[in-house]
């Protein structure tokens, strides 16, 4: 959630291709590291849960938790 999205970077041969969401401040680095930076608010694709700002932690929790089941 939020500036996750910095942390990813630095692992981009892991992020190439994939999707997901940060803050606004931050596609710049989604981009940087070669995974597509998708619009929503929350986003899932695969093992990957991403939202844009702390608002979005209850959504965030419920697809999360739905991966581990």
């Amino acid at each position: 959630i939020c500036h996750a999205a910095q942390v990813l970077s630095v692992v981009p041969d892991l992020m190439k291709g994939r999707e997901y969401t940060a803050y606004s401040a931050c596609k710049p680095d989604v981009v940087a590291c070669g995974a597509t930076d998708i619009e929503e608010t929350l986003h899932t694709q695969g093992n990957l849960v991403s939202g844009h700002a702390w608002p979005d932690l209850p959504g965030f929790m419920r697809e999360f938790i739905n991966l581990l089941r």
